[in-house]
């Protein structure tokens, strides 16, 4: 078959076995296989790659895509192959390849069988691939994720600033510049610097009506990450945070509380990323808990939900990140945690930076901001910010968001909005926010001062409200499109049309009180305590579970410690654990110390809940995992190993006594080691038998009895050794 002669639609029948376009995809491919240059804006999951992976298949030649990472270009790949008999249709030329694998790549690219290949910017501008490139026919250049090339985009990107001098050199063909996310100013940057000005502009609505937005102060924000997670168990999610330590900490307490999760970040190898993307992709995972570098292009219509641990640096993270849920039309939840000190840790990111980056960073940060603390629709507030107009109360998922569900009380705001204006319009309309209610609160800083905002006749005119008051109505103006920012400027205020008119001829307009979160304390605790859970200790409960420990203790002819230690009945006492997955997250409960003494007391409180008639907390039983979960391992495997204690505390960097300490912990939660190739070296079995029997004796859950009664005939590491035999033989 001749495939240079079909149409769009039956090329999509042959090609992929789709029998329609989505949206406007059938216009931009005739844009592209007419040899014009398109601009295209398109929300994630609206289906951009088919506008340039249908017209590479159709045209003679190869399309250079330019693509940003690695990981994208695999999978875009991959998706290509899947639709082809031959692998040699698609291939990308990267520097994870070995030589062979180029030099393959390129013979395939010369003999014309492949149709799309991808490079990333960096590959682009190397002389010895555009030296190739020119020798080979080109179809057309695609760049996708288009918005690197601004400085105002989320992912800026130097490189991708030369790509259209590049592929000027290559070729004089078409360009289709491709985003999921762009506001007029980013806009505005990519069709500049690509030199698209006649380009023909394809803009799809960004609004995802099956998306839910809500926003959570930030508080124990674990926890609830946990209870979410529990409760949609088998559902697909991706939790994204800013740093690598935080990936790993989330990843781990969901492992722990018997969640198929995974951390993905970029101080992984390629391989391991590679891995656990194809695991997410074929659901053997649930969750990936990652910095921004895992998603961008990863085709899989079924995540369920969205988690922001971290706010991001910008709107544009938010929206294209979110969009990485729901993207088969069904269920989308978007979760994001907010507290001003996240805010105040990405100010100090962008200290050190060029000047008008920090400007930049800065604006960005307050339209992040505006958002989380937005009392208005946020759907509204997303799309008016990309520049779209939406009905809040009649649009397609209006009510899709926390703040439609459970609104704030409106009022009437016409006096603080014609304020707000009067006071922009006296200062010439030169001035950004900060200056504006600084003036309107009565602030006196350096900006205020050096402008003379104090000699103002609107100096503390406001001054009965706060300035995140008059922030929030601020925010309400600009979307209500009375006022608009001047983004050049870095924000200053502008008075629009309508805001003008409304100056002149005030009337009634609402207006919300905007969210609070100036008390959020964005420290996360995973402890099992009282303060933490906020539940309390049923001492009646507590009493019981005592009197029970002290029969089995008394039965088995063992201090009572070494069934549960106290702290162990305190969080029964407080949880109310009725199986054995629920005693396994008490703390100092492991597998074997459960299996061994578990039953009678998950009993005795089965029996209490029954009679008593209680309604356990069921969300707040979630494990802990300690900072030293991943030392446990390691101490573990080399004791298994019998490599001396010494040897394991320098190779941890710890000091001898810590280790010691670290493995009672190990054996007192319910874990067996055995160290009697350390201990036979130094302790018999006469000697053992002794401390044995002392031990049983003892009621004491520490050393102290122990070293008081024998330091005189046995070292404190030979008495904490023999303490671990035995709690190892007798508690687990």
């Amino acid at each position: 078959m001749n495939t240079t002669e079909l149409t769009p639609a039956k090329a999509l029948k042959h090609f992929f076995g789709f029998n329609e376009f989505k949206g406007e995809q059938e216009q931009v491919i005739e844009t592209v296989l007419q040899g014009n240059d398109a601009f295209v804006i398109m929300p994630t999951g609206g289906g951009k790659s088919m506008c340039y992976q249908l017209p590479a298949l159709m045209l003679e030649g190869t399309a250079i895509v330019v693509s940003p990472l690695i990981a994208l270009m695999k999978n875009q790949v991959d998706a290509i192959r899947g639709h082809h008999e031959e692998d040699s249709i698609a291939h990308f030329l990267n520097s994870s390849l070995s030589k062979a694998e180029a030099v393959q790549v390129r013979e395939d690219v010369s003999t014309g069988l492949t149709k799309l290949l991808y490079v990333a910017p960096e590959s682009l501008t190397k002389e010895d691939n555009v030296n190739f490139l020119k020798s080979v026919r080109i179809s057309f250049f695609a760049v996708d994720e288009a918005h690197c090339i601004s400085e105002w985009g989320h992912d800026f990107r130097p490189e991708y600033r030369r790509i259209r001098k590049i592929a000027h050199q290559i070729a004089n063909v078409p360009i289709i510049a491709l985003t999921a996310t762009a506001t007029p100013k980013v806009q505005a940057d990519i069709q500049k610097n690509l030199d698209m000005k006649d380009a023909r502009l394809f803009k799809a609505s960004f609004n995802r009506d099956n998306l839910f937005y809500e926003i959570r102060p930030k508080k124990d924000a674990l926890k609830q990450i946990v209870r979410h997670a529990k409760q949609n168990v088998g559902k697909s999610g991706i939790i994204y945070c800013l740093s690598r330590k935080k990936v790993e900490q989330i990843s781990e307490v969901l492992r722990v509380n018997g969640i198929k999760a995974l951390g993905y970040h970029a101080g992984m190898d390629a391989h391991q990323r590679s891995r656990i993307q194809d695991q997410f992709l074929m659901q053997d995972v649930d969750i990936i808990v990652a910095t921004i570098a895992f998603g961008m292009g990863i085709d899989k219509p079924d995540v369920r939900f969205v988690i922001h641990y971290d706010m991001p640096k910008s709107l544009e993270s938010y929206y294209q990140e979110t969009g990485r849920a729901g993207r088969d039309g069904g269920e989308g939840r978007c979760i994001a945690f907010y507290s001003h000190r996240d805010i105040e840790k990405l100010e100090k990111f962008l200290q050190g930076k060029p000047l008008a980056e920090q400007e930049i960073g800065a604006q960005l940060l307050q339209e992040v901001m505006a958002y989380a603390e937005t009392s208005m629709s946020r759907r509204k507030f997303l799309l008016h910010y990309f520049g779209e107009e939406f009905d809040e109360l009649n649009g397609p998922g209006a009510m899709n968001c926390d703040n439609m569900t459970n609104p704030p009380p409106i009022r009437d705001g016409q006096e603080e909005v014609h304020l707000v204006l009067s006071a922009i319009h006296e200062h010439q309309q030169q001035f950004r926010s900060p200056f504006i209610t600084g003036v309107l609160c009565g602030e006196e800083n350096r900006e205020i001062q050096d402008y003379k905002g104090t000699s103002s006749s609107f100096w503390r005119r406001g001054e009965e409200f706060d300035q995140r008051h008059w922030n929030g109505i601020i925010r309400q103006m600009l979307v209500l499109g009375l006022l608009r920012k001047e983004i050049e400027t870095f924000g200053v205020l502008k008075i629009t049309d309508r805001g003008m008119e409304f100056l002149s001829n005030p009337k009634p307009v609402r207006v919300a009180a905007e969210r609070d979160y100036s008390d959020v304390d964005a420290v996360d605790s995973m402890s099992q305590t009282r303060s933490s859970q906020g539940g309390a200790t049923d001492e009646k409960l507590r009493d019981l579970l005592h009197n029970l420990r002290k029969e089995v203790a008394d039965k088995e002819s063992l201090p009572p410690y070494v069934i549960f230690q106290d702290v162990s009945l305190d969080e029964m006492a407080i949880h109310y654990p009725m199986d054995e997955d629920e005693l396994l997250r008490i703390s100092g409960v492991g597998s074997g110390k459960a299996s061994k003494y578990g039953e009678p007391f998950l009993t005795l409180i089965s029996e209490y809940v029954a009679q008593e008639g209680i309604e356990r907390a069921q969300d707040l039983l979630v494990r802990a995992t300690s900072n030293r979960s991943s030392s446990k391992v390691h101490i573990i495997q080399r004791i298994d190993r019998q490599i001396h204690l010494t040897d394991i505390a320098k190779d941890m960097n710890l000091k001898l006594e810590d280790v010691l300490v670290e493995i009672e912990n190990i054996v007192s939660a319910g874990t067996k080691v055995n160290l009697d190739y350390i201990i036979n070296q130094s302790l018999d079995e006469e000697s053992l038998e002794e401390l044995f029997d002392f031990l049983k004796e003892s009621n004491d859950d520490g050393m102290d009895d122990l070293i008081a009664e024998w330091s005189d005939a046995y070292t404190e590491e030979e008495l904490r050794l023999a303490r671990i035999k035995f709690l190892s033989e007798y508690a687990n």
